[in-house]
């Protein structure tokens, strides 16, 4: 576990904190610098020592855990993950007004819990942060999520006393999301032979689209409704940028790449162009979805959640993105001569602008209909999440497989263009589309100047 990990995990385990301090702030009419610190250093110290602890209890079971270390990961932090999603869908505990020595340690106890689990994956995946020895590393990990926790805790206790409580379940959603990807990377780097996934590089380039799936959905807590000419503007300029990716970062360099094995590329581009395409049809025939704002239902009949369709419309969508960032970033990690280093980060970069208006798609539909702002925060981070996990499996196929490289980038170019202009409709409006169209053409131009600068 390196120290972006790291930084990830510290920001996760404090979401419980932060949630916690949200509400010690709202139950107080006015808050203290000295109460600010004490909401810190309790919940920090305690989700620092819990971890710790934990490590050395997992110390004396070191060749036991050792045998299943990865799996152990994968469930303790899925769990934890998956608990702090559920609570954010609970009704709310009423907040113990006050900062006394009793309260404030039944409440630190209670939000380190989770932490003292995630000690014991330290020995599972053991932190290498320094070229020094276990507990040093080990050390500094404790240290920065007790650090991390006093700060973001007083940041809620903040939050708390001016906002109020809304941004309580969204942010223990966002925290369980941390943790229950973590655990799968986890997983997943332990099934990877090739040791793909030891290059933070594809680490940090699979949850770059991720952050903005995080960014768009947040914007729920904020805005309630989009206007048809804002609406039609992100759509043209989301779909002008996956055009462009589709085009000139997977088309262009699979012919390329095809190459060295045809002597007329084209052809073999064009058979995975149309094999993408098609998997995409099937897919979308078979899933039942629902396209927001035009209430446009397809897919086998189904009696799921009305909410639960819309947020597959965009899981839909991002199948094939999740394909496209995987193939980029294996080109990167082989490194391919017609995929650079810069060209990985502008497309997982240009993947992340257009999530923030797809996961807007998902999450403000679903609370215009009545949904708790909650729940549609959740459905829209879910809508995202196939991006990075799909973006890891394919990293490992290709790398695995390195001549499937240019196969796979056409089949995901056909599977991009198609999925975007098949959505263009359901989601503008009826209206004259000449600003959407504008937004398109400059979404694809900028891409295209990016890549070929």
């Amino acid at each position: 576990m390196g120290l972006f990990e790291l930084l990830l995990l510290s920001v996760g385990l404090a979401m419980d904190a932060f949630a916690v301090s949200i509400c010690k702030g709202l139950a107080s009419k006015e808050v203290t610098i000295k109460e600010f610190l004490l909401c810190g250093i309790w919940f920090g110290s305690f989700q620092g020592l819990m971890p710790f602890i934990g490590y050395l209890v997992g110390s004396r079971f070191e060749n036991l855990i050792s045998m299943v270390a990865p799996w152990v990961a994968f469930i303790l932090l899925t769990l934890i993950g998956s608990n702090m999603i559920k609570e954010a869908f609970s009704p709310p505990e009423e907040a113990k007004p006050g900062f006394d020595v009793k309260t404030m340690f039944m409440m630190a106890v209670a939000t380190s819990i989770d932490a003292l689990a995630v000690g014991i994956t330290f020995v599972a995946v053991p932190v290498k942060v320094f070229e020094a020895g276990p507990y040093v590393n080990v050390g500094f990990a404790v240290a920065m999520i007790a650090v991390i926790t006093c700060i973001i805790s007083m940041i809620g206790v903040k939050i708390g006393n001016i906002f109020g409580t809304r941004y309580k379940s969204g942010s223990e959603i966002m925290g369980g999301t941390i943790l229950i990807f973590i655990g799968l990377r986890t997983l997943i780097e332990h099934l990877d032979s090739s040791n793909t996934l030891s290059d933070t590089e594809i680490i940090f380039g699979m949850l770059i689209p991720l952050a903005g799936t995080l960014i768009g959905a947040a914007v729920v807590y904020a805005k309630r409704k989009l206007s048809d000419n804002l609406r039609m503007i992100l759509i043209g300029g989301t779909s002008g940028i996956m055009i462009s990716i589709a085009v000139w970062g997977m088309i262009e360099p699979a012919v390329n790449g095809l190459k060295e094995h045809y002597t007329n590329s084209i052809i073999p581009a064009f058979i995975c162009f149309g094999a993408g395409v098609m998997i995409q049809i099937i897919i979308d025939s078979i899933v039942p979805h629902t396209h927001a704002y035009s209430d446009i239902s397809e897919g086998l009949k189904s009696k799921l959640d009305p909410d639960v369709k819309v947020m597959l419309t965009q899981v839909i969508h991002h199948i094939p993105e999740g394909i496209t960032l995987g193939a980029i970033y294996a080109g990167h990690f082989m490194k391919t001569g017609w995929i650079s280093a810069t060209t990985a980060l502008v497309l997982a970069v240009a993947i992340a602008v257009q999530n923030i208006p797809e996961a807007l798609f998902v999450s403000l539909p679903i609370r215009e209909k009545g949904s708790k702002t909650g729940k549609a925060f959740f459905m829209g981070i879910i809508s995202g999440v196939p991006i990075p996990l799909l973006g890891i499996i394919t990293v490992i196929v290709v790398v695995l497989f390195p001549d499937a490289l240019p196969y796979v980038m056409a089949v995901a170019g056909g599977a991009l263009i198609y999925t975007t202009i098949e959505e263009i409709p359901q989601i503008a409006s009826n209206k004259d589309n000449d600003k959407g169209a504008l937004a398109f053409v400059i979404g694809f131009a900028l891409v295209m100047l990016m890549i070929f600068f």
